[in-house]
């Protein structure tokens, strides 16, 4: 059974930095690539940043290029989220994904297998 979990979210000032931890178990972690999403309040589930199997290869939405790393350690089964320069539109629930999907569809909810519960991380300004 997969899990994921995530951690490391809280309330920040705008500009101030969080990182975000997503621990995975149930199958092999460095066979599959991982995602980042977010939804605000009101909103979609919409898509941050995504990373391959080996970390060779990084992807992000247009609005976090600049701000934001994705990054993971196979050996820890873990996948992060460096944000940096944090602003209040940034405000949501994190969550990540697990995928077997082509990185064609890393930006795609639907290509996803497994999610966590997802953390909250506010930004007031």
């Amino acid at each position: 059974q997969v899990q994921l979990v995530e951690s490391g979210g809280g309330l920040v000032q705008a500009g101030g930095s969080l990182r975000l931890s997503c621990a995975a178990s149930g199958r092999t972690f460095s066979s599959y690539a991982m995602g980042w999403f977010r939804q605000a309040p009101g909103k979609e589930r919409e898509f941050v940043a995504a990373i391959n199997w080996s970390g060779g290869s990084t992807y992000y939405a247009d609005s976090v290029k600049g701000r934001f790393t994705i990054s993971r350690d196979n050996a820890k089964n873990t996948v992060y989220l460096q944000m940096s320069s944090l602003k209040p539109e940034d405000t949501a629930v994190y969550f990540c994904g697990q995928t077997s999907s082509s990185v064609y569809y890393l930006r795609m909810i639907d290509a996803y297998d497994y999610w966590g519960q997802g953390t909250q991380v506010t930004v007031s300004s």
